[in-house]
């Protein structure tokens, strides 16, 4: 996962099945000329737009055990501090892996091999 694209997969009978959830943002336009005003809005816009992409990844992923968040960026690590404060993940068990940047396939062996 990243800030922008969070891949999910649920190891099931040694079957990977697999969704996206992709952050909606508003469309950028020109950045030249923007007044202090405007930043403020994107920036607001933006933390919803993240604090709804984290919704999103957190209701799909309530109801497991074991949950393996990975990437190359600290997106992880924000999703994971906020999931910690929730009691709905009080019995979750979470781990955190550093990763570069993965194909679906190279995706799919790490998940393999760490839940084996």
């Amino acid at each position: 996962m990243d800030h922008s694209n969070a891949f999910l997969m649920e190891l099931y009978n040694h079957k990977i099945t697999s969704k996206n959830i992709v952050i909606k943002t508003s469309q950028k336009g020109e950045e030249d000329n923007v007044d202090t005003h405007e930043i403020q809005v994107h920036s607001k816009e933006e933390s919803q737009h993240r604090a709804a992409f984290f919704k999103e990844i957190s209701n799909v992923i309530r109801n497991y055990q074991n949950v393996l968040l990975f990437g190359p960026t600290d997106a992880k690590n924000e999703l994971y501090n906020l999931l910690k404060e929730d009691h709905r993940f009080e019995n979750t068990k979470f781990e955190l892996r550093n990763t570069d940047k993965m194909t679906e396939e190279e995706m799919n062996q790490f998940v393999v091999e760490y839940f084996r």
